[in-house]
């Protein structure tokens, strides 16, 4: 039987493919994983898909493997679809605002050039 999906998922340009080619093999499954569960699922936990506060709809997907915190930014488009754009490696508790600042670029690169 096959599952449902109720969000499509789009990489912009290569930004996501990039980052996700540097991971390790067991890094790559569970972020397969999680975006399968992002995918089909009606309602996504909060431990992997959260809003970022203080910026104008981005959403973080997190995923941690190997002892290692991994986000990667994401916003809505025309309702279920999901743009995901840059990600890096959570090295401190607090999210870099160098990664969010890059991430609402992105966002409006997209719409520019929509």
């Amino acid at each position: 039987m096959s599952e449902k999906f109720v969000r499509e998922i789009f990489y912009y340009k290569d930004y996501y493919l990039d980052f996700f080619n540097k991971l390790n093999d067991n890094t790559k499954k569970k972020f397969n994983w999680t975006l399968k569960l992002i995918a089909t699922l009606e309602r996504i936990p909060g431990k992997y898909f959260k809003l970022l506060k203080g910026t104008d709809g981005l959403y973080e997907i997190r995923v941690e493997s190997s002892g290692n915190i991994y986000r990667v930014f994401c916003f809505f488009d025309e309702g279920q679809l999901i743009i995901l754009i840059n990600g890096f490696q959570k090295k401190s508790q607090k999210t870099p605002s160098k990664e969010i600042k890059k991430a609402e670029k992105l966002k409006k690169q997209y719409y520019d050039e929509k």
